[in-house]
């Protein structure tokens, strides 16, 4: 699968050890490339249009707490991004929202559960029925 994947510096970390503990997967890296202090919306924005564009399947972001990559995100039409603090709110990000950005928050997630999160998230489909429904509003909701 082709991820976006971003994070800022508080994130970066375990960006790349996300990179690395998923080599079947393909990452596009829209940054940061280090650990000096940026403003995640530089990064954030890129990846989140990257798929809503399409160019990628999923995303990944990570900010220091995921609220700013969160909010970040969710401003990109098309993106449900959901700031997920453990395996079954990313279950259900999938299931009951079709969450196609996972938000983690870098200074509150260690590295080992993080994977876990984000394994949960990448194998969990999107449940359809009733759920549609309410992705058709919230679809509405942007073009008004």
């Amino acid at each position: 699968m082709k991820l976006a994947i971003a994070s800022d510096h508080a994130g970066y970390e375990l960006k790349e050890a996300l990179k690395t503990a998923f080599p079947q997967h393909t990452f596009i890296d829209f940054g940061t490339n280090n650990e000096v202090s940026m403003d995640y919306p530089d990064t954030g924005f890129p990846a989140a249009k990257a798929v809503a564009d399409g160019n990628c399947e999923m995303g990944i972001l990570i900010c220091g707490s995921g609220i700013g990559m969160s909010i970040t995100a969710n401003k990109v039409p098309g993106i449900r991004a959901a700031l997920c603090s453990n395996t079954d709110i990313a279950k259900l990000s999938r299931m009951h929202n079709d969450a196609n950005v996972l938000v983690l928050a870098g200074r509150f997630t260690a590295t080992a559960y993080a994977i876990e999160i984000v394994t949960v998230w990448l194998d969990t489909t999107f449940e359809g029925g009733r759920h549609h429904l309410r992705l058709n509003k919230i679809h509405q909701g942007e073009r008004s």
